[in-house]
Formats: C-alpha cells, sequence, structure tokens
C-alpha cells in the first residue's frame, strides 16, 4: 500500500476528469499531502491542467454534511459530483485516526561510553552546508579551504569546535513509543480536477 492508498477512481468530462481517492493520515492534512504527492509524482503539475488532484482547489472538507445527509457514502459522492465545479476537491473522514493513548510516548536508550573524555580543539573547513576536513591546526584547514574554493568557486570558511578524542559526543538516543491501538485516519477526496 504505497503512502497509504488503497483506492482511486477516475471518470472523464468535458475538459475536466472527476476523481476519488482514498488516502491514509494521522489528520487531512497528511492524508491530502500524500494523494497530492502521489499525483505530481505521476502525472506532474502540467501547469495546472493534469486531471488529478494536485490540479484541483485545496480540499473542503464535509464529514459532517455526508454524516447528516443518511446516504451511503457513493451516492454522496455521486450527488456532490453531480454539482461541483471545476477545481472544486472535497474530503471525507472515512475512518477516524486513533491517537496515541501512552502517559509516555517516548522511550529512551543511554549510551555509556567507559573512560575519561578528553576534549580536543578542532579547526573545521566548511562551504556553505558541506563540512570539507576537520584538521588539528588553523594551518591545515586553511589549506583545505583554500583548494576547496579553488575547485569550486564557492567561499569557504573555517570555523573552531571543540570534540571528543576517541569517544563519540552521542550519550542516548530517544524513540517514539506508538501505542498498541494507534492508527491512522482513512480520507476520501473527491472532485472535479481540469485536463
Amino acid at each position: 500500500m504505497k503512502n497509504g492508498y488503497f483506492k482511486k477512481k477516475q471518470k472523464k468530462i468535458m475538459g475536466a476528469t472527476e476523481f476519488t481517492i482514498y488516502k491514509k493520515g494521522k489528520d487531512l492534512n497528511e492524508a491530502y499531502d500524500k494523494a497530492y504527492e502521489e499525483a505530481e509524482d505521476e502525472h506532474g503539475n502540467e501547469q495546472g491542467y493534469s486531471g488529478a488532484i494536485n490540479s484541483a482547489d485545496s480540499p473542503i472538507e464535509v464529514t459532517a454534511s455526508f454524516k447528516q445527509s443518511g446516504l451511503s457514502l457513493n451516492r454522496y459522492i455521486e450527488n456532490k459530483l453531480s454539482i461541483c465545479s471545476k477545481r472544486d476537491c472535497y474530503a471525507i473522514c472515512v475512518t477516524p485516526s486513533k491517537t496515541n493513548t501512552n502517559s509516555v510516548k517516548s522511550k529512551v536508550e543511554h549510551i555509556v561510553s567507559p573512560g575519561t573524555k578528553k576534549w580536543v580543539l578542532k579547526y573545521v573547513a566548511e562551504s556553505m552546508d558541506t563540512r570539507i576536513k576537520s584538521c588539528l591546526t588553523k594551518g591545515e584547514a586553511v589549506k583545505e579551504a583554500r583548494k576547496y574554493t579553488e575547485k569550486t568557486g564557492k567561499r569557504t570558511t573555517v570555523t573552531m569546535e571543540k570534540v571528543l578524542e576517541n569517544s563519540s559526543p552521542l550519550v542516548a538516543n530517544i524513540f517514539y513509543k506508538k501505542s498498541k491501538d494507534e492508527a491512522e485516519g482513512k480520507w476520501v477526496f473527491f472532485g472535479l480536477a481540469p485536463d
């Protein structure tokens, strides 16, 4: 089930395509983002005329309206599609998400490294977000930075930092602790997309 996708239907109409897409997500926004990204991957944006959800407007949630109607989901969608305009997109929560009910929602793994810790001063040659090299002397770092600048034409810097010698600075990993009942919700998106 790619990206929580479990059903997709499309029907061509003059100048537009009806779409009905089911997606999973913790909320409407997450499910919509998955549907939108999948449409972008499949069709690109095609200047807003892909015939898919990515060429429709942002969804309007109609879950309450659907529940009040007393209609089946398919009948409600058919009725809404028969009166919608090009680029309209609607969303119904088919199954609500179940949130994490744990009182503690994370667990900690402590990392103990034995022995005495020794801090060492290092000089770091960098360019924007690229770490070029960490050196023991400023001269060596400047040399590496200049070599990088001359090769790429990009500005570089040299900064100082203290690092642990022969030891990792990592002291703990924190993991998300999922609840046994936690689950994504299911959403249906439908509407009319220009093509």
